[in-house]
Formats: structure tokens, sequence, C-alpha cells
């Protein structure tokens, strides 16, 4: 956060003003993100049919709650500036991303049918956890689902692979590349380095998705011997084991070097544009996806879209819900860099020793039960500048902190079906596939009971 009326994303290839202060502003200004961020988890649960045709709307209406006020306190020029960069310098090098990786993964399928037993199960459980921090959780979900699904169509007792599959492909495998979930891509673009969650993550990330896959394989074991003789598998066997759309894969690595480009990339070069500044190797990594997208719709066949049951609803629900999240978190990010004296200091003391350092455990408990309940990618976004914003000191001197912050907002996205967004995608196509998954509540029994012991053994060994 360049401090108001600079957003809070910073792209990493841009200079960087100094930041303003914000003292004197009131936490009322914190109103329009939290109520966005409370209608993306409570207006699914309450009122669907209302969220499923007016998100946009409320999105916009969150938008103006915060903009409109600001123009008249601020006045109009520094409303232009935030909408300016929010839009240019955040919000399109982040949702250009996530549609690049939606659109190769959507373009992949995996044809033929699998017969579903415990290892063959762990290992697509495996493979999709390692595909997850290099096409995105999203994109490991929808290309590992429906193979999960129709190798276990036969099974009477399925539910317990999906609920993993979740804890798993949906959110702990992205926890170790920018690529892998949105809140890590967001440090990213802070100036976090590519590697730098590889290098620090691996080992919380390889211990919650080994003992996962361990206790995964268990339960199926006894669910396995438990149905005896299986019924016979409704999916024929007629095609051979393979993929269609394989171009995909080599445009999935050049996904990985256009960002690895823009991460290495140090180019003077900036372009200024109605007061925000844009990078050059930011500006090539963004066109560069951008034709990414193009090639993978133009060479992937009409009907391995069609296999995939691929469409841009999806992304549309979340370009639409992110426009109005990357703008009404400005002033809350502003007012947490006031530290303890400022407006929002009690969050900044739940997370601060006595002696003004941050609390790791704190971090990690912090920014993971918001995720659970909130998206995980502003939580992650809160805390980074809580913990005072800056990626070279955080790496470093603060390296337990933001491991803290990184592992808890991906990771805890797995506490509930809106913690993380494919959740709610794999449980929709989980349901119409046939499988009765649990409702909100029957899934967090599941996850307090597994993932919460496993959190709180991770904080023992890695934050305290």
């Amino acid at each position: 956060m360049r401090g108001l009326p600079a957003p809070g994303v910073r792209d990493r290839n841009a200079n960087r003003a100094s930041p303003m202060s914000a003292a004197g502003m009131s936490a009322l200004w914190g109103i329009p993100f939290a109520g966005i961020l409370l209608s993306i988890a409570l207006c699914p649960l309450w009122v669907p049919r209302f969220w499923h045709h007016h998100f946009g709307k409320v999105s916009a209406a969150w938008s103006l709650a915060f903009l409109l006020p600001f123009a008249a306190m601020f006045g109009l020029d520094a409303a232009a500036h935030s909408l300016v960069h929010a839009l240019l310098a955040e919000y399109l090098p982040f949702i250009i991303l996530l549609t690049a990786l939606y659109t190769v993964a959507g373009g992949i399928y995996i044809r033929g049918n699998l017969h579903g037993s415990p290892r063959l199960n762990v290992a697509l459980l495996a493979i999709g956890a390692a595909l997850a921090s290099v096409m995105g959780t999203t994109g490991a979900s929808m290309l590992m689902l429906r193979p999960l699904l129709r190798a276990n169509d036969n099974r009477v007792h399925k539910v317990h692979v999906v609920v993993f599959f979740i804890f798993i492909v949906s959110n702990a495998g992205g926890a170790l590349t920018p690529l892998g979930d949105p809140p890590l891509f967001l440090g990213f673009l802070q100036g976090v380095d590519f590697f730098w969650t590889l290098g620090h993550l691996w080992q919380p990330t390889l211990f919650l998705v080994g003992v996962l896959l361990a206790l995964c394989f268990a339960i199926d074991c006894y669910y396995y011997r438990k149905e005896g003789v299986l019924p016979v598998d409704p999916t024929p066997d007629t095609q051979r084991i393979g993929f269609d759309g394989v171009v995909n894969f080599a445009l999935l690595g050049v996904v990985v070097g256009l960002v690895l480009l823009s991460g290495f990339w140090k180019s003077p070069v900036v372009f200024h544009v109605a007061g925000a500044e844009v990078g050059l190797p930011g500006l090539v990594r963004d066109a560069g996806l951008v034709l990414v997208t193009l090639l993978s719709l133009r060479c992937t066949a009409a009907q391995v879209h069609a296999d995939n049951q691929f469409s841009w609803g999806p992304m549309l629900e979340v370009a639409k819900l992110f426009a109005g999240i990357f703008l009404t978190i400005i002033p809350v990010i502003a007012l947490l860099r006031e530290g303890l004296h400022g407006p929002f200091g009690a969050v900044v003391a739940a997370v601060t020793r006595p002696d003004g350092s941050p609390h790791p455990a704190m971090y990690f408990w912090a920014s993971g039960l918001l995720s659970s309940f909130l998206d995980n990618a502003p939580t992650y976004l809160v805390f980074f500048n809580t913990a005072g914003g800056d990626a070279q000191t955080l790496m470093t001197t603060l390296a337990p902190t933001l491991m803290a912050v990184s592992a808890g907002s991906v990771f805890m996205g797995a506490n509930s079906y809106i913690g993380n967004a494919p959740n709610m995608m794999v449980k929709a196509i989980a349901e119409q596939r046939g499988v009765a998954m649990p409702s909100f509540f029957g899934y967090m029994v599941w996850s307090c009971a597994i993932l919460v012991p496993l959190f709180a053994v991770t904080t023992l060994i890695w934050f305290t």
C-alpha cells in the first residue's frame, strides 16, 4: 500500500511511492470491505437465488459505498487515481493470471475410466496436490475431480474421498508457488520472490498433505473392505487412458515462464497511466497471459470443453467480486498501516508480542480463521500489511511471520465450503454426479475433526 489514495497491492516492477498517512480516518471506512466479504460468505447460503442473479450488483454497490464518500471527502482526482491504480496495477494482473490458468486447465481432459481403490484414490489426490502449485488449486481441482468421480462411480462410500480432495487438492496443495493460490500471487505482486514459498513452506505443506493422504488411505481401506463385492461399474471401459487437449500442457509451461520472467526481469521502464505506474515486465507478463488464453481457446477442440463442461460462469463471478474487493480494501490497508495507534489497533495488538514483534502463531490462526469463512486472498493481503507490508523485511527478518500468513491463508481455506473458491465448485460438481456431499456444517465436522488438530501440530512445530 502506497497510502491513500493508492491501493494495497503494488506491481513488483513499478516504482513505489512513499506511503501516505491515514491518520484521522475512522474505522467506518472498513465497512464496505467487511460488507462485501460478509456478502460473499453469507448470501450464497441465505439467499442463493438472489445471489446467483445479482452478485455483480452487490459487488458494485459495496464499491460505490466506498468510492462515492471517498470522492466527496478527498476529491474526484484522488478517487480516480485509486480506481485506475487498482485496475491497472492490481486487479488486471490478478484476474488475467486466474483466467489463463482456468482456461488452460479447462482445455485438458483426462479420458478413459479408472477403477476406484484406496491406492488409486490416494495416487490421484497426490497428483492433484502436486499440480495445484503449478496450475492453481482451481485448475488442478477441475482437472482431477472428474477422473476421480468416474473412478469411484461404482463405490458405495465415496463422500470421504471428495472431502479429502477438497482438503488436499483444492487447498493445501497450492501452498508452494504464487501460481498455486490467489493469496500467494498477491504476495508475489507485493514483491515476495517466486520461489520463497517453496523454500519456506515445503516442510509444513509436505507434513499436512502427507498426513491427510495417509488418513484418506486408512479411511478408504475401511470402507473399501466394508463394501465387499462392488456393483457393476456404470462407466464402460471404452477408451484408453490418456489426455485430450495436450497442447495446453505446453501453454501451462508458458504461463509459468511468463510469471517467472516478470519476477526476475528488472527494468527501469515504467508507464504512467492517469497517475498509476505499470512496469514493463508486468505488462509483458500480462500481455503474454492474454495471448496464452486466446491460444488455448483457439487450439482446444470444442469436444474437450464439452467433456469438461467448461463454462465462463465461475470466472465471471470471481472477476466481478474481486473488482469490489480490490477497491474496498484500499482504506482498510491504509488504516492497518497506522499500527497500534490506528483505528484497527486491536487487530494489530492481537498478533503482536509484548515486545512489539509479530507473533507468528497468532498470525497463522488469525489469517487462517478469517480465511475459513471469508475469501483468503484479501485476508492474506490484510495480514501481510498488518505485519508491515515490506516484502524484503518479511522474507528475511520476519520470515516466520510471512510463513504463518501464507500457510494460514492457504491451508485453512479448507475449513469450510466458503473458505476457497474451488471448494464450492467441487461440491457442486460432485453433487451433480450423485455424490451426497455433507451440508455446510456437516463438512465442518470433517474439517474440525481432521484439520484443526493438524493445524495445532503445525503451530507447535513451525510457528511457536
